[in-house]
């Protein structure tokens, strides 16, 4: 009796943010360890995320979270750094699936199948739980940027550009993990550097 494909999940989180890394995720859930109340990570509450990543973790097949470095984003565009870090995710499963639903209309080059699915975090389970790996993941270590950078809050915006965090990079300038290529970050360099090419940080 042939065995039934392998099909993993793949989602990304961190690309509207104007500070941080991207992360992916890859995840092969197990059709014997049912998960309910997945979904978008963006439809779910934080504590609900974390609950529901607890169980991903236990429960899957396989799943792997990777991200790309802000200097890798600034260095390829959001587009590809968000490409890279999704197939770092598929790459470090603990194996190969048949094939990988990509959330979106773009897919990472892999050695498997790939299809692209847009909303595809609403509408295919592994996707869902991709998400919330990933979302959850990111959300730690914009946490543990905070602890190095406390001056812009990441704590509370996780580097999206809210009108609190516009506020603060105009304040303090730029710091390490700010997107230089993104246009908030960037207009603040030009102002710092008298309207020069953006000075490094």
């Amino acid at each position: 009796m042939a065995r039934a494909p392998e099909v993993c999940g793949v989602d990304e989180a961190g690309r509207g943010p104007i500070a941080g890394p991207v992360y992916a995720a890859a995840v092969v859930l197990d059709p014997e360890r049912a998960i309910a109340g997945l979904a978008d990570s963006k439809l779910l509450s934080a504590a609900r995320r974390e609950r529901l990543a607890e169980l991903i973790r236990a429960r899957a097949r396989t799943w792997h979270v990777a991200w790309a470095s802000v200097e890798e984003i600034d260095a390829l565009n959001i587009l590809q750094a968000s490409l890279l870090a999704m197939r770092r995710a598929v790459e470090g499963l603990a194996f190969l699936p048949d094939e990988a639903l990509i959330d979106g209309s773009h897919c990472p080059a892999l050695a498997c199948r790939t299809r692209a699915m847009v909303a595809g975090d609403r509408l295919h389970g592994a996707i869902s739980a991709a998400s919330i790996l990933a979302k959850t993941a990111r959300d730690a270590e914009m946490l543990r940027l905070h602890a190095c950078h406390p001056v812009y809050a990441f704590d509370r915006h996780k580097g999206y550009p809210t009108p609190e965090h516009l506020a603060l990079l105009e304040r303090h300038g730029p710091c390490a993990i700010h997107r230089r290529t993104f246009a908030p970050v960037r207009r603040v360099l030009i102002r710092l550097s008298g309207g020069n090419t953006p000075i490094s940080i």
